[in-house]
This record gives C-alpha cells, sequence and structure tokens, in this order.
C-alpha cells in the first residue's frame, strides 16, 4: 500500500487550522488543490506539484482535491473521490481519502460534486467566501463558476484578510518545518559539491546540470526551481545548457532540492574551471563575499530586510571603488541606485514551502506592511522583501555582481550615475559573466543560524576545494 510520506504529525495540521480560525472570525474558506496538468495528451502529465497552503493547512498531496472551513459552523471539510478500480489498475492499492484525511485531523470527506451546492448554500445565506489568488488557469475557471462570476472578477475578489492570515502563520516557521526545510538545503549541498567537484574544461552546462537533477530525484521529490548551471551568470535566470565550460570561465550554480513534503532549498556558488580563480575574478568575488559577510552579520529579529539590503549594497559599491570601477560618495551611490548597473535584484527572499515563499499571494503582503512599501524602481523593485525580520522566518542571503553589456551600454549612452561610475575602465568587464553567492538562514532569537551543511563560501575555500577534488 502506498503510504504518504510527506505528511507531519496530525498536531501540526490542527494548530495550524485553529491559528487560521482565531484570524480570521466568519465565513467561509475555500481552498482549492492542484489537478494533474497534461504535457501532451490527459494521461502523460507533468510532475504532480499541490498547491503549497493546501499542503500547509490540510497536507494531502492528492490530484483533485478540494477543502473547506466553515467558521460559523466550526466545520473542516475536505471534497474529493476514492480511487475507482480503474485507477488502482494503475497505482496500487490506496489508503482511502477518509483515512488520510483523518491523519490530519478531518472527519468529514464529501464527494467532489457536493462542493458545487455546499458553495451555493453558502452565497445564498449572503455569507463571505474567503479565497486567496488563483495562479493557475484552471483555479479561476473553477472559482468563477462555483462563485457564479465573470473570469476577470475573480481575482479582483480574493480575500485581502486570508491573505494576510495565511502570510502570518506560513512567515515563521514551526520546528517540524524547519527539520524539513533543513533537509532540502543539506540535499541542495550535496547537489552544490557535486557540481564543484565534477567540473572540467570540455564539459557542458548540461553535463553539470543533469548530475545535479540527478542528485535532487533520489533524494527528494525534484527540484525547487530549474537549476540555473551556467557560464554567463551575467544572465540571471539563464536555463540554455550547450555552452562547453573552457579554461578562464566561472560557474554559475544556483540550484534547490525539493522534499516530498514540498519545502524547499536554495544555494548559490560560483566557481572557477581553471580551479583557481583570475587575479580580476577573484578581486569580484571578494567583493561579493564581504557584501554577504555584511548582510549577514545584520541579520536579527526587529531588523529591517530593507536595510540589510542596503548595507549589501554599499559593501559592493565600497569594493568596486577599490578596483577603480566606481567613484564617489558611496551612500548617494546607493541613493541614486548606481550600484543597480551591477546588482540588479533583491538581496533574497522568504524560503518554506515556496522557494520564493508565498509569491503566489503578493509581494506587498509577503514581504512588506502597509508602512513599508515597494520600490518601483529598477534594481530596487527586485527585492522581494523589506519588512522586519522576526525570529523563525527562513529566508536567503543571495548578493551578487553581474557585468551585463547591454545594460552598461544604456546607462553609458543615457549619461546616466557619470559622478560615480568609471565607465572607460568597466569596458575591460565586458566579457566577465557574473557571480552570486547564496545561503539560507534562520532567523534566531539574537541573531541567525545557517542551515545546512556549511559549503566552502570564500574564495580560498572554494579553491583548496577545487585543487583538493580530482574532478569526476
Amino acid at each position: 500500500m502506498q503510504i504518504n510520506k510527506s505528511m507531519f504529525e496530525r498536531e501540526e495540521y490542527l494548530i495550524r487550522r485553529k491559528r487560521l480560525r482565531e484570524l480570521l472570525s466568519n465565513g467561509l474558506i475555500l481552498f482549492l488543490g492542484n489537478e494533474e496538468s497534461g504535457i501532451n495528451f490527459e494521461h502523460n502529465t507533468y510532475p504532480y506539484r499541490q498547491d503549497s497552503t493546501f499542503i500547509y493547512f490540510f497536507g494531502l498531496q492528492i490530484p483533485g482535491l478540494q477543502a473547506v472551513m466553515d467558521l460559523e459552523e466550526d466545520k473542516e471539510i475536505v471534497f474529493g473521490d476514492n480511487p475507482s478500480i480503474d485507477d488502482i489498475v494503475f497505482t496500487g492499492p490506496l489508503e482511502s481519502l477518509e483515512e488520510q484525511a483523518y491523519k490530519i485531523g478531518v472527519t468529514i470527506v464529501n464527494p467532489t460534486n457536493s462542493l458545487e451546492n455546499y458553495i451555493g448554500n453558502a452565497i445564498a445565506k449572503g455569507r463571505q467566501i474567503h479565497y486567496l489568488p488563483p495562479y493557475r488557469p484552471e483555479h479561476i475557471l473553477k472559482l468563477s463558476e462555483l462563485l457564479d462570476l465573470s473570469t476577470p472578477e475573480v481575482p479582483k475578489k480574493v480575500s485581502t484578510n486570508l491573505i494576510k492570515a495565511v502570510v502570518q502563520l506560513r512567515s515563521i516557521k514551526s520546528s517540524a518545518e524547519i527539520v524539513e526545510i533543513e533537509r532540502a538545503v543539506n540535499t541542495t549541498v550535496e547537489m552544490q559539491f557535486r557540481a564543484m567537484e565534477m567540473a572540467q574544461v570540455g564539459m557542458t552546462e548540461a553535463d553539470l546540470f543533469g548530475a545535479v537533477q540527478n542528485i535532487a530525484m533520489a533524494n527528494g521529490n525534484n527540484t525547487s526551481f530549474p537549476s540555473i548551471v551556467t557560464i554567463n551568470g551575467q544572465i540571471l535566470h539563464n536555463h540554455f545548457r550547450g555552452n562547453l565550460l573552457k579554461a578562464g570561465d566561472l560557474v554559475l550554480c544556483d540550484c534547490g532540492a525539493e522534499n516530498y513534503s514540498g519545502y524547499a532549498g536554495d544555494l548559490t556558488r560560483t566557481f572557477p574551471v581553471n580551479n583557481t580563480f583570475s587575479l580580476k575574478q577573484r578581486e569580484i568575488y571578494d567583493i561579493v563575499y564581504r557584501s554577504y559577510q555584511r548582510a549577514v552579520g545584520m541579520l536579527k529579529p526587529q531588523e529591517l530586510f530593507r536595510e540589510v539590503h542596503y548595507a549589501a549594497c554599499k559593501e559592493i559599491i565600497l569594493g568596486l571603488t577599490e578596483v577603480g570601477l566606481m567613484k564617489g560618495d558611496p551612500d548617494k551611490a546607493v541613493e541614486a541606485g548606481a550600484h543597480t548597473l551591477f546588482f540588479q535584484c533583491g538581496l533574497g527572499h522568504m524560503m518554506g514551502l515556496d522557494v520564493h515563499d508565498m509569491e503566489n499571494l503578493g509581494e506587498q503582503y509577503v514581504g512588506y506592511t502597509d508602512e513599508i512599501r515597494q520600490s518601483k524602481e529598477f534594481g530596487f523593485k527586485s527585492l522581494r522583501m523589506g519588512r522586519a525580520l522576526e525570529e523563525g522566518m527562513v529566508l536567503t542571503i543571495e548578493p551578487g555582481i553581474y557585468f551585463i553589456p547591454e545594460l552598461i551600454a544604456l546607462r553609458k549612452s543615457e549619461n546616466k550615475y557619470v559622478e560615480y561610475v568609471n565607465y572607460d575602465k568597466l569596458g575591460e568587464y565586458n566579457d566577465f559573466g557574473g557571480i552570486r553567492l547564496e545561503d539560507d538562514f534562520l532567523i534566531t532569537q539574537n541573531g541567525s543560524r545557517l542551515l545546512g551543511a556549511k559549503l566552502p563560501t570564500s574564495s580560498l575555500e572554494i579553491e583548496n576545494f577545487r585543487t583538493s577534488k580530482t574532478p569526476l
């Protein structure tokens, strides 16, 4: 019999739903689980992934489920159907839906076709239906039918109160969640070690990608996002894998494992194919490392992550000034956004059941507050989080320096940042690429803790590892 290996203890789900009821006093909360989706025909499907909020409150990673928390009637109901004999022929024997629901503390299981009447009766009584922003087209269609709304109306009627309640609960990880996250991070550590030990001249990016992907699938469910393994690190989300590794190249490997439980890891390392960095590569790497150290040193409860980002940006400017690529007052340079010529993205993001945790709920709710709002300016708008840190949060720290020829040419043509950037010398770096360094941290009572086993992090540690290992 197949067993759901991804569920926590019953009490974990009971506590989560109890806390949600304490934050929302009336109405009916509707949770939509995910369906399977065909690649090219119905029964050849993409790897199944349950909705993360459904996992958080109900833990059942079964396609086609919905759930309701009826706040006034104090009911919790899972809507779904048991497998037919036709299904069992292909899947083998399965626990009944009732048995699985009991394990997460739900005692009422109704067939799928009864959901429409349940929701319809609630609407007829004038009751509020809370639901989260849909991110799949089939969710929009299902909500349109259930709530008798046009498809354009569906996203406009989401429950802000439910969004805020879910964000409040999911932002702070329980001890059981931290165990799962750290397990995913440790698998990701294995993935990074594998890439660093096997890379050599003549391999392709795809060779490394395949090795990294294999570790994720052997130790968990899958990757938490499509792995980035590239010699063109200046392309932030580069998924082309056809380049040969050449002497003098840097390899940027940004990857993450996802457990059966749905929890994610996310780590990045940049290392030289030559085993040792060139002088220019080491100078830039060390600037990124100093920015990383500055940010990690600031992590503690009540610290605004926006300020951590600014401090990391200033450290990048100071380092680039030392090597002659920037000039002028570093504080004014950050205020002007001059660092965004080199560091275009945010310093980090929360991580949990999603590698960018709860991103489908809206960054304005997840990473920001009514008092701390997200910037709309280039570079700053990519900072997914600006709010105060809290004990129990899990987040990434990932500074980088990226030399993007097209961006440099554009800013130079606009005569922008000329008081802070030495464009003449910058021309020497057009073929440099990019460097990123990323680790995952838990915010603790007085500071932070690195999650997972330690990887080589400084330029010296990376060189020592690369030269001590015989590439496979």
